[in-house]
């Protein structure tokens, strides 16, 4: 029996269900996107922080809710072989900035905005814009009381979504007001549902104690009604909560954001405070919202740091590039500026000796791997070189090795005709082979 026959065949390995792979030239609409996020962040003093993935699973049990969803049903925990501990993939980012801004101390000196940029996880049911690995953007303002920081968050948004071409966003907000306003509120809600009991499913009648607040967004459409009716929070504000949530409204009319009170959009948490809002469209069915947020002034507290005003969002990736996609905006990676053709392995030295003076003056270059078998042949270099995208061919050929000169081919332009170019004044012409910014 041959040794062919004798090795057992391994077991082709994919990725987790739920958590993708991104390629080119999808990745070239994430770098495309992460370029605007970084520009517009620079733009309003926003700075970049960078936490663990996996944290202490308290952290979120207190910190996300423990009534939640995210925390009954949907976290990666596990117990850590080496010492007990138990741990999460974080599930969402908040709680880990939180956290790292009580253990370092961050806000002593001042407020702090900050940003974020990484995978979050979730088990859940994948769907279109909706993965158990999943990327998540974040703005955090850290020590800032004023309705006036609220409704930059808000605009942060805004401006994202502009710079970005994105249409049909809409901001919905709402005010939440201080706790003794919230548990007004609350005991309105108890009572008005107890007396509708009978009509609520199975869910609503298992959080009508511990998180009534949850009702008001529930997605079933025998409730729609009932829930349409019940008493609103904004009812039980008072003057200084009212004064808090008219600013932010007056702020986002003055820089042009068009805006609408959504009474149902609430955060069933006790340290969430005035300020909350999402920015929604149509076009992505159920996956609709694609940025939530608001004021959370209770959490340091609750983290076991001093209490501290912030407010903040949560923004998922997927979502966004979805939504490009489907209103037809579709970003490329940057084709190079040349591509290198080398007909004999003899000439790669000087070729790669030039490729690198030319990347060192900026041009972007990619070089044809003249050794692979088979694809060295000069019908098969061009042919790769048009596939580039590169708008030059430089040619490294045998009668230009021996006068130290390059052909230089325009792959774009057939007006422009191929020229000889000396090694010796590279200085000075490699600067007209760079693409127009």
């Amino acid at each position: 029996m041959s040794e062919k026959e004798t090795t057992p065949k391994l077991e082709k390995l994919s990725a987790v269900k739920g958590m993708n792979d991104i390629l080119p030239p999808d990745s070239a609409r994430w770098e495309y996107l992460e370029d605007k996020v970084r520009t517009l962040m620079g733009l309003y003093g926003y700075r970049n922080i960078r936490t663990p993935i996996v944290e202490p699973t308290a952290l979120f049990v207190r910190g996300t809710g423990e009534t939640t969803d995210i925390v009954e049903k949907e976290m990666y925990s596990f117990e850590d072989k080496l010492n007990g501990e138990a741990l999460t993939l974080r599930p969402e980012n908040t709680p880990g900035v939180v956290r790292a801004a009580i253990e370092h101390n961050l806000t002593y000196d001042g407020g702090k905005r900050l940003y974020y940029m990484g995978p979050m996880f979730r088990h859940e049911r994948p769907q279109r814009g909706r993965y158990r690995q999943f990327y998540q953007l974040g703005a955090e303002a850290l020590g800032f009381a004023g309705p006036e920081v609220d409704a930059e968050l808000m605009l942060l948004v805004h401006d994202l979504f502009a710079a970005l071409g994105l249409r049909n966003v809409r901001a919905e907000l709402n005010s939440l007001g201080v706790p003794s306003e919230r548990q007004a509120h609350r005991l309105a809600l108890l009572a008005y549902f107890e007396e509708h009991l009978e009509q609520l499913d199975a869910e609503a009648q298992r959080r009508l104690y511990s998180n009534p607040l949850r009702i008001l967004d529930t997605k079933n459409p025998s409730l729609q009604t009932l829930v349409q009716s019940a008493p609103q929070l904004l009812n039980y504000l008072g003057d200084e909560s009212l004064k808090h949530f008219d600013t932010v409204k007056t702020l986002l009319s003055a820089c042009g954001v068009q805006w609408s009170v959504n009474p149902r959009l609430v955060r069933g948490l006790d340290y969430y405070s005035h300020t909350v809002f999402e920015f929604v469209t149509d076009e992505l069915g159920a996956q609709g919202t694609l940025c939530g947020g608001g004021r959370y002034d209770g959490l340091f507290k609750l983290l076991g740091g001093k209490a501290t005003p912030a407010v903040g969002w949560g923004m998922g990736l997927e979502r966004v590039l979805e939504l490009l996609k489907e209103q037809g905006e579709t970003p490329t990676a940057p084709a190079p500026d040349v591509y290198a053709v080398i007909p004999d392995a003899a000439a790669l030295p000087l070729a790669m000796q030039t490729m690198q003076t030319l990347r060192a003056a900026g041009l972007a270059v990619q070089m044809h791997a003249a050794l692979a078998e088979g694809s060295n042949s000069m019908k098969s270099q061009f042919k790769k070189a048009d596939a580039s995208g590169a708008r030059y061919a430089i040619i490294f050929g045998s009668d230009e090795l021996t006068q130290n000169t390059v052909t230089v081919k325009a792959l774009r332009d057939a007006t422009l005709a191929q020229s000889i170019r000396s090694l010796a004044e590279i200085d000075s012409w490699a600067p007209t082979l760079q693409s127009p910014t």
